[in-house]
């Protein structure tokens, strides 16, 4: 396990940087996210050791459960929520994370509005956008960004520093991650999370501030029964 996920992590910065000399931009302005969703600390440890410090899961539970030991023993980690968040999560969420991707609903705004004034904590806060379209997708449809971003701004006074997407599996990635920049930049966002294993080259191509890594460093998630719980 060590080998290959440190193995992974490297392949993975080299092509960031690649990615990132063949658009013209400077690697730091990249923040890899090491998606840890469904591995166990003996696969992030190694990744910790080989200087990884941005991790990113999907369930507030899971990470409430692996987590605490592993911010404790090591400084300067990150963590971030790339998955769906229920309002009833903020508290916990806005408690664990550094940042969250998925802001994508009034009812959410509402309850990490609160808890953020309440706990005098300020993750760094991304609005999902749907950009497919898609029914059974999270995030807010392209055509009401625009209008949801200004409620988040002036009816719930959160600062929102960027945007987030997951394109749909069976289109080329390109053009949602176009459409996510175009949106973020006549908002005046500076900071996009697009681009996952396969297509993170792409994403940086077209702006990428932030990629969501997972297989790529960690392997194949493990089979569900011996997965850590995701309840």
């Amino acid at each position: 396990m060590t080998g290959s996920t440190t193995t992974g992590l490297a392949n993975v910065r080299a092509k960031i940087v690649r990615a990132c000399r063949d658009a013209g931009r400077d690697p730091a302005e990249v923040t890899l996210i090491a998606v840890s969703k469904t591995f166990g600390a003996d696969a992030i440890e190694p990744a910790i050791e080989a200087g990884q410090r941005v991790f990113g899961e999907n369930r507030v539970q899971e990470a409430k459960a692996k987590w605490p030991p592993l911010l404790e023993k090591h400084n300067g980690l990150e963590l971030h929520l790339i998955g769906p968040l229920q309002s009833n999560k903020a508290k916990e969420a806005v408690a664990l994370f550094a940042a969250i991707h998925s802001l994508d609903r009034p009812s959410l705004c509402e309850a990490l509005a609160k808890e953020i004034a309440k706990q005098k904590r300020q993750p760094v806060l991304f609005v999902e956008i749907n950009t497919g379209a898609e029914a059974q997708k999270a995030g807010v449809l392209p055509q009401d960004a625009d209008a949801f971003l200004a409620a988040c701004r002036e009816k719930y006074r959160l600062t929102i520093a960027g945007l987030m997407c997951i394109p749909p599996l069976q289109e080329a990635a390109g053009p949602h991650f176009a459409l996510t920049a175009k949106i973020a930049r006549r908002n005046g966002l500076k900071l996009l999370s697009m681009g996952m294993s396969a297509d993170f080259a792409a994403a940086i191509q077209l702006g990428a501030t932030h990629v969501r890594v997972g297989s790529a460093i960690f392997g194949e998630r493990p089979p569900l029964s011996s997965r850590p719980s995701e309840r």
